[in-house]
């Protein structure tokens, strides 16, 4: 499967995953293990990918994201205005 970039990125929630877990005081360690107890399997290294853009996510990834961060799925993929 090729995955594409958009914007020189694969995926466009990075940066809003990681303003809302630092929002949340939240390490990237506890976000991966809330993912896992919500039964998706993902490792702290992941996370890391994601927020820097070099791993895509998954869509059932990106609704436990929002579930663990208690944010709603639209404002992980909020796009910033240029």
């Amino acid at each position: 499967m090729k995955i594409y970039d958009y914007m020189g990125k694969k995926n466009i929630c990075g940066a809003n995953l990681r303003k809302q877990r630092v929002r949340k005081k939240l390490s990237q360690s506890v976000l991966a293990a809330r993912m896992q107890l919500e039964g998706v399997n993902i490792e702290r290294d992941s996370i890391s990918r994601i927020e820097r853009g070099e791993r895509f996510v998954a869509d059932y990834e990106l609704l436990v994201m929002a579930k663990v961060l208690d944010v709603a799925v639209e404002l992980l993929i909020k796009t910033q205005p240029k």
